[in-house]
């Protein structure tokens, strides 16, 4: 119920983080990957490590924010390994800065990347999917920012668009659904991912994490990775249009 022989994934922000944690185990349960990054060194390293662990691994550059950079190395990609079965959107960024002293500029570098990439990295996927016989999979990456207007420190633009990724992906979930094509999400907590270094060497602020977590901890890249394999296949075919929260306990305060 969980293998994913033969299948191929499509992994955005696939060069460090959740997203490497992600390739590497879409690899062991049987998956072709193709690792997608705006920086190709850092796919490429991720390509490696799947390949040195006996799996499949394709990696390119990819810059979200540009639709025709995204048409034309999907297409690439769909040629080299023969198609698209799972798309994890997982590409995102932060800028952290209270809302009066966010420029313009910084809100719309993170709803280009953490949105509007999104959906265009999802369209252009079910473009492919639609009117064949094998259904296709979205998985994104939300947060648990998705849900709370709090968390350590401002964050407008990051927690609007992660809002943002909920409805989205519910609202392609019920379109596409006459389409057999799903769409769900993650929404992990705070990750052990070089994304929070910041944190992880602030003792205070790692305190208020675990008080604001019931399981005491930050999330290792890999529980999130385990979360996307299970709504990937088989054992998930009922479930569409859900946010599978990774988080400790946090949304259940």
């Amino acid at each position: 119920m969980f293998r994913l022989d033969e299948k191929r994934v499509f992994i955005t922000g696939g060069g460090g983080g959740i997203g490497r944690a992600a390739a590497l185990m879409f690899a062991a349960f049987g998956a072709h990957v193709v690792v997608l990054d705006r920086d190709l060194s850092a796919a490429e390293a991720v390509r490696r490590e799947v390949a040195e662990a006996g799996g499949a691994a394709t990696a390119s550059a990819l810059d979200v924010t540009h639709e025709a950079d995204i048409l034309a190395v999907f297409a690439t990609m769909e040629r080299e390994v023969g198609g698209i079965d799972i798309l994890v959107n997982n590409a995102g960024i932060s800028i952290r800065r209270p809302s009066t002293e966010l420029s313009l500029e910084d809100w719309n570098s993170v709803v280009s990347v953490n949105l509007t990439g999104m959906f265009l990295c999802s369209r252009t996927a079910a473009r492919s999917w639609i009117g064949r016989a094998a259904p296709g999979v979205v998985i994104n990456t939300a947060s648990i920012m998705s849900f709370s207007g709090g968390g350590l420190h401002p964050n407008v633009s990051y927690q609007s668009t992660k809002a943002g990724v909920v409805n989205l992906t519910r609202t392609l979930a019920v379109e596409w659904a006459d389409n057999d094509i799903r769409v769900n999400a993650v929404a992990p907590t705070w990750v052990r991912t070089p994304l929070i270094d910041h944190l992880m060497a602030d003792r205070e602020q790692m305190d208020k994490i675990r008080s604001l977590t019931p399981l005491k901890r930050l999330a290792e890249p890999e529980e999130v990775a385990s979360a996307m394999i299970f709504l990937a296949g088989p054992a998930s075919a009922m479930t569409t249009g859900h946010v599978l929260a990774v988080d400790g306990g946090y949304l259940a305060k």
